[in-house]
């Protein structure tokens, strides 16, 4: 069958027409048109000698096309000892199975040949060492030095390496899972956890509600729980659990505003679970159980935008996905726009807006280092995957800024129940930027053509930069913090004279962007003496400053950057470092040293994006 017509086939059996029509995953060589996976259960032993997880996956399978007799799943580095289908009298028979060669990106396909509709079948496997989701750590790059720890990074495409699945947000799917594990480690998924849980006979976990692969999630290790509030709670390190349920104590409220927003909170509980240092991004949305980086423990609850952007994705994204990674803008867009209603509604207008006008300006200063032909939401290639379509941080303010121009011109009594009618009538379901146009352009053009012309849509999603005709927030407290910054860079304030006391860490981290590069070795120097930024427990903060010292020569700032480096393994932070100190020839050699000491502290992702940055 020509690729055509089994788009074609695949459009007319899911009912699906005009612009919210199928399309294939090209990240994902499962046959999801034909077969879809309904549920899932785990039964998984982790072995910390040998960083393994043995065990088998049973997936429950929905038949899509009545004449389909194979099952085609994503893996990768899965080592595959049998499989077996459940037959008509209820018994588990082997089934023949093949594997594609190896691909750098996808992975493997795995072809299961089966005589008849099997409604389910099991797949017996062992994960590999290197498997690019799991992350084994020794006891020395935990907090106590005491016991093992290991956690998952399934997003975008990695869930297949630890599980064989359809691994594409097109597909969702319940779960249940069995995981064994070392006496004196906790497990938690992304699933129902237990606090009072043992893990006696094994750690048993249930999600009742379909998520799509990427959202598949585990961490064994020594941690402890705490509770919040009376849905919410926090799992950390027992070193970590105080400063963490003190930092996310606003949590329950958090959810609270966020209802008040867009409607019932439909996951259960929310809790969430602090990692080692080394985990690669500030946080991972895995519905009932964030993953949280240790950065944003900031000891005065000032970085808790981070707690904001991953909740709201229990609504945007995690409620409704994006169908695959080109639509990426559509979960972390949609989710930036939802961070900022949600810090307005529990800290005001002003905090609300000075987050964003930080946020547009980072996004615009992004722009000189992204290729025009990726700066666009969307493509117009039906088959681009998330590594070519767009510059992934950009989908973030970019997507947000979209949605704010459609609040601001059709008002909120319009707009907010249109975003709640968004994520209501699309509740549990996968989606493409086309199916938003169209509910966009019925629900809300339809009846107030005057908020956005087809042009200007046009432009948003598939024109380079912001459009010019975006209006740019603008915080009272931050005009008058460029007045201040202009006339400290000028020598006309002096360091001494900065009257900082009631700055926020926004108000510092705007500061530090807007002195980078013009600030000399000197003027950074009278800073850190004044203020102590080289030793701030911000870790915002802290980067901004060690990439200002950078730039201007400050080398004094070395053993705090070092000890930094060798602590967080955030890539938002330890990759532009590394990138800053690599281009000036003066600071690569103290640039390779550290990164040899700390690059095995760091993710496999984090390794492989400074790698990158170091061989340029």
């Amino acid at each position: 069958m020509n690729h055509s017509l089994l788009r074609a086939t695949a459009c007319a059996i899911l009912g699906l027409h005009g612009a919210a029509a199928y399309a294939l995953d090209p990240l994902s060589y499962a046959n999801y048109e034909q077969v879809k996976t309904r549920a899932l259960h785990l039964d998984l032993k982790a072995d910390f000698a040998k960083k393994t997880l043995t065990g088998h996956a049973e997936l429950t399978l929905d038949w899509l096309d009545k004449n389909a007799r194979r099952l085609d799943l994503d893996t990768r580095e899965l080592s595959i000892s049998k499989i077996e289908a459940l037959d008509a009298r209820g018994r588990w028979t082997p089934v023949k199975y093949s594997l594609d060669k190896f691909d750098d990106e996808k992975g493997q396909a795995l072809h299961i040949e089966l005589p008849t509709q099997a409604p389910k079948v099991r797949i017996h496997y062992r994960t590999a060492p290197t498997a690019s989701a799991l992350q084994w750590l020794t006891p020395a790059q935990t907090l106590s030095g005491k016991r093992p720890f290991m956690f998952s990074q399934s997003q975008s495409i990695n869930a297949r390496s630890w599980a064989p699945v359809q691994d594409t947000p097109s597909v969702r799917f319940t779960y249940t899972a069995r995981i064994q594990a070392p006496e004196g480690l906790r497990v938690v998924m992304s699933a129902d956890n237990d606090p009072k849980a043992t893990g006696k006979g094994g750690w048993t976990f249930t999600m009742p509600q379909p998520i799509p692969s990427y959202l598949l999630a585990i961490g064994i290790g020594e941690l402890e729980a705490r509770t919040l509030g009376g849905r919410t709670g926090v799992y950390a390190e027992p070193k970590r659990i105080e400063a963490a349920a003190y930092e996310l104590a606003d949590t329950e409220k958090m959810v609270a505003a966020a209802e008040s927003l867009y409607g019932p909170y439909r996951w259960g509980r929310y809790d969430m679970l602090v990692l080692p240092p080394s985990f690669p991004i500030g946080g991972m949305e895995n519905p009932r159980l964030t993953f949280l980086t240790p950065t944003m423990i900031a000891g005065d609850r000032s970085l808790v935008d981070l707690i904001a952007h991953e909740l709201a994705h229990s609504w945007s994204g995690n409620l409704v996905t994006n169908a695959s990674w080109k639509h990426w803008w559509l979960n972390e867009g949609f989710t930036t726009y939802v961070t900022t209603r949600i810090l307005e509604v529990l800290y005001g207008e002003e905090v609300a807006t000075m987050n964003l006008q930080l946020e547009q300006e980072e996004a615009i200063e992004s722009l000189k280092d992204i290729a025009p032909e990726k700066q666009a939401l969307l493509t117009r290639d039906p088959d681009t995957g998330s590594s070519t379509y767009t510059d992934e941080g950009l989908a973030y303010p970019k997507g947000a800024w979209l949605l704010r121009t459609l609040e601001q011109r059709a008002g909120r009594a319009v707009f907010d129940p249109f975003l709640r009618g968004w994520f209501d009538g699309h509740a549990f379901q996968s989606v493409t930027t086309e199916q938003f146009v169209a509910y966009l352009r019925s629900e809300l053009l339809a009846k107030h053509p005057q908020v956005m012309s087809d042009a200007e849509l046009d432009e948003w999603l598939h024109g380079p930069g912001i459009p010019a005709s975006a209006r740019h927030a603008k915080s009272q407290r931050l005009v008058a913090l460029d007045t201040t910054t202009a006339a400290w860079l000028k020598g006309e304030l002096p360091t001494a004279q900065l009257d900082t006391k009631n700055w926020t860490a926004l108000e510092w981290m705007k500061f530090l962007n807007d002195i980078d590069n013009k600030a000399d070795a000197a003027r950074l120097k009278e800073l850190d003496a004044a203020f102590g930024l080289a030793k701030t427990g911000n870790d915002e903060v802290a980067f901004r400053f060690y990439r200002a010292a950078v730039h201007a020569g400050y080398r004094e700032a070395r053993p705090q950057m070092q000890v930094f480096l060798m602590r967080v393994g955030r890539q938002k932070f330890v990759v532009p470092l590394y990138a800053a100190l690599r281009a000036n020839a003066e600071d690569r050699a103290f640039a390779e040293n550290v990164y040899k000491s700390a690059r095995e502290r760091y993710h496999p992702e984090t390794q492989s994006s400074v790698d990158k940055a170091m061989a340029k």
